[in-house]
């Protein structure tokens, strides 16, 4: 999953599951910086060299979201913007590491799952919640392993 917007849209998805524990305004301000940061992010130039660094740095990142909706308490303003800042940084620089042109827009109407994500919370239905972002950290965990490990025939090794 190198492409597309999918690697955007894992991470946009999870970042809204998380903002589901914060209070819906808190939630929305922060779904705001997440797109303000991912469109600025996605314009700078970066060297193909960080290709691999930055899918590594997405999936941990769709991890670390994901992982939020298991926390004792609800998120407040900084930790919500932090985890947007976040977010908005690894989503855009995937983005254009990607190489498509439209995967923002494909991945970041995922982050108003923050507002289902609130109603179950707060009607004591949150473990769907938390039953999605253990998918999505059981999928990046998996997307991190398969990228980190040398498959034959995909990168030069000492026979080439």
């Amino acid at each position: 999953m190198r492409g597309g917007p999918l690697p955007p849209a894992l991470l946009c998805a999870a970042i809204g599951l998380a903002l589901g524990y914060a209070p819906w305004r808190t939630g929305l301000l922060a779904c705001l910086v997440v797109t303000a940061v991912s469109a600025a992010v996605s314009i700078l130039s970066l060297p193909q060299a960080w290709t691999d660094l930055i899918f590594a740095g997405c999936w941990i990142s769709v991890a670390l979201s994901a992982a939020c909706v298991h926390l004792p308490h609800r998120i407040g303003l900084p930790g919500a913007v932090l985890l947007a800042v976040n977010g908005g940084v690894w989503a855009g620089m995937v983005a254009k590491a990607g190489g498509d042109g439209p995967t923002l827009m494909i991945a970041l109407p995922l982050l108003l799952l923050c507002l289902p994500s609130h109603w179950l919370a707060v009607s004591g239905r949150g473990v769907a919640v938390k039953v999605a972002a253990s998918w999505l950290i059981a999928i990046a965990g998996l997307e991190l392993m398969v990228g980190l490990t040398p498959t034959p025939g995909y990168k030069p090794d000492h026979m080439d």
